[in-house]
């Protein structure tokens, strides 16, 4: 038993102190490691990084028996490797920059762009009016794709379409949206109350686990969901359905009562912890 006590006495005694700096290191780099093996572990890394590990044991391997030709190869390979890896990874690194851009914390330090007004993103009388007009067009089958911006912009997808910079209507969406008019093509996009443009081109969904029945619309919305913060109403123009994407998810077979809740849920400000709760348990009893 003393032995024991002089091996853990001269064990501690060798050991440099610990400042609590190194603490706060520790669990930095903690929590960096975990969130990056659980964005590899999402993505099409993750298959990278078993092919990896394959490699780096055979080059174990190789350096334990000393092949000196692999070696040689492998060492002039690593750089052009490097580089391969980024061009692969390049949408996954890009939305995985995209999501640190969207934190809170990251907004507060840094605010790139210009807030919203405290009064909400769009009042009472717009969601009212989307609401009408989705009802209305999901009754005779007309395709609609309506795209509310929140606090990231969507100027990049808005010039891909026709300035239009009119206030929020029934009227004005049906028109717009209506078979064989030179702007039903596309997406509208809703900045506050008004509609700012039309015939505008969205990412589509990469995500192999969607439903083979969606069609373009639908993948579309839930592009642009995936890349922003925004909200987009849909109106299938096959069944007449409403559905609405957010945060990469879509939510099918809504009616006119539970599409107006959606909307006046994230009406004033993004959906917070609670209110992301509160948008999902809802979703869940409607899928």
């Amino acid at each position: 038993m003393q032995q024991i006590t002089q091996i853990v006495d001269t064990y501690f005694k060798r050991m440099p102190s610990i400042r609590w700096t190194d603490v706060v290191e520790i669990i930095i780099i903690s929590f960096l490691v975990y969130h990056i093996l659980v964005w590899i572990k999402n993505t099409k890394a993750w298959s990278l990084l078993k092919g990896v590990v394959v490699i780096a044991v055979f080059l174990f391997l190789a350096a334990v028996f000393n092949m000196n030709t692999i070696l040689w190869i492998a060492q002039n390979v690593v750089g052009i490797a490097a580089t391969a890896i980024i061009v692969i990874l390049q949408p996954e690194l890009r939305k995985a920059l995209e999501e640190l851009g969207r934190k809170n914390i990251i907004s507060s330090i840094f605010p790139f762009e210009p807030s919203k007004p405290e009064e909400g993103l769009f009042s009472d009388r717009t969601v009212n009016e989307i609401v009408k007009a989705c009802v209305e067009m999901a009754k005779v089958k007309t395709g609609a794709l309506i795209v509310m911006e929140q606090t990231q912009s969507l100027a990049e997808y808005e010039r891909t379409g026709i300035a239009v910079d009119g206030i929020v209507s029934s009227q004005l969406l049906v028109n717009i949206f209506e078979h064989n008019t030179p702007l039903h093509d596309g997406a509208v996009i809703v900045r506050g109350n008004r509609v700012v443009s039309a015939t505008c081109y969205l990412p589509l969904s990469d995500n192999m686990e969607l439903s083979k029945e969606l069609g373009t619309r639908h993948r579309a919305a839930i592009g642009i969901s995936e890349a922003t913060d925004s909200m987009t109403v849909i109106v299938s123009e096959e069944t007449g359905k409403i559905s609405v994407a957010y945060e990469g998810s879509l939510y099918r077979s809504l009616d006119g009562d539970s599409l107006k809740e959606k909307l006046h849920i994230v009406q004033n400000k993004p959906l917070d912890e609670k209110k992301r709760k509160l948008w999902k348990g809802r979703a869940k009893n409607e899928k």
